[in-house]
């Protein structure tokens, strides 16, 4: 399945795609005229920290089912050119990111590969597919992209084996780690540098790990104004799932919707020679197969 939340006739709504249309089934609305219980998730979050996730997808798959037999189905639809793509989810924790987990892209930005590298991108960096995010010339002249697979976590996981990590997974998505670059060079530490308003775009689905059998060896490309920039595939990570969640989750308490971003193939406009940074009107397009692409845009 993939979920999405939306904005749609001035209402916050959360979703799963419709199969073989462009759009998406209103889960609110689906659990309120369908639905067996009177407090049902009125939000994404809500809906995986609730149940198990295998029993959510049921839940929902009986939910559409029932839709789709009712005598008005369209009514329970919104259509992708009507409505606002948010983040998918928004975690408890804020979004956690590795660097330096593709040693080409490591060697591209003259980092060492020795150590696990952790920061976080706070939630009010997050946006969602086809946003418009702003060019903040008037703090950095070196804005660039990072196009990233991103784990969400399905269950707390606390200092957990890595042999059975991927039983915490929840699905995957895409992130786009925007970054400021001489300011991650100032501050010799990336937190500030990466959470400018709107550097983390998010989405446009959650796509359930049963629909992505194989996250370990899927293409990463990102494309700026049509260009390819980065054409990677995540069989390069140094650390790979299992392992960086059980690492992570040695020092966090991993909570149901928290996300992972594990990393960025080589081709960064700062590896560039010269480097190529995003300008005001680009276009940046990041593709995961098996989840879509996500979308943004930076203002004129």
């Amino acid at each position: 399945m993939k979920f999405l939340t939306f904005e749609y006739k001035g209402n916050t709504y959360y979703g799963v795609k419709v199969k073989r249309e462009e759009s998406a089934w209103i889960l609110p609305k689906l659990f309120a005229d369908f639905g067996e219980e009177a407090n049902y998730p009125e939000t994404l979050l809500e809906g995986i920290s609730t149940y198990h996730t295998l029993d959510f997808q049921e839940i929902v798959r009986k939910l559409v089912e029932k839709a789709v037999k009712s005598s008005d189905a369209d009514k329970y639809k919104a259509p992708f050119n009507d409505i606002k793509f948010l983040s998918p989810v928004t975690p408890p924790n804020n979004v956690i990111a590795l660097g330096r987990n593709y040693k080409a892209h490591a060697k591209e930005m003259n980092n060492k590969v020795e150590s696990l590298y952790v920061f976080t991108k706070a939630a009010s960096s997050l946006e969602g597919d086809e946003a418009t995010i702003p060019n903040h010339q008037d703090i950095t002249k070196e804005l660039d992209y990072e196009g990233e697979l991103a784990v969400v976590i399905g269950k707390e996981a606390w200092k957990i084996d890595a042999s059975m990590a991927l039983d915490y997974i929840y699905g995957y998505t895409i992130l786009n780690d925007i970054t400021a670059r001489e300011i991650q060079r100032e501050h010799a530490q990336a937190f500030l540098a990466k959470n400018l308003k709107g550097s983390a775009p998010m989405g446009p689905f959650i796509v359930t790990k049963d629909e992505l059998p194989n996250p370990e060896a899927t293409s990463i490309v990102t494309k700026v104004n049509g260009e390819i920039r980065q054409d990677g595939s995540t069989s390069d990570m140094v650390l790979k799932l299992d392992e960086l969640i059980a690492e992570i989750s040695k020092y966090v308490t991993l909570q149901p919707g928290d996300v992972i971003a594990t990393g960025t193939p080589s081709g960064v406009g700062a590896g560039m020679n010269p480097p190529q940074f995003l300008q005001p009107g680009d276009e940046i397009r990041v593709s995961i197969n098996g989840i879509g692409t996500l979308t943004t845009y930076i203002e004129k």
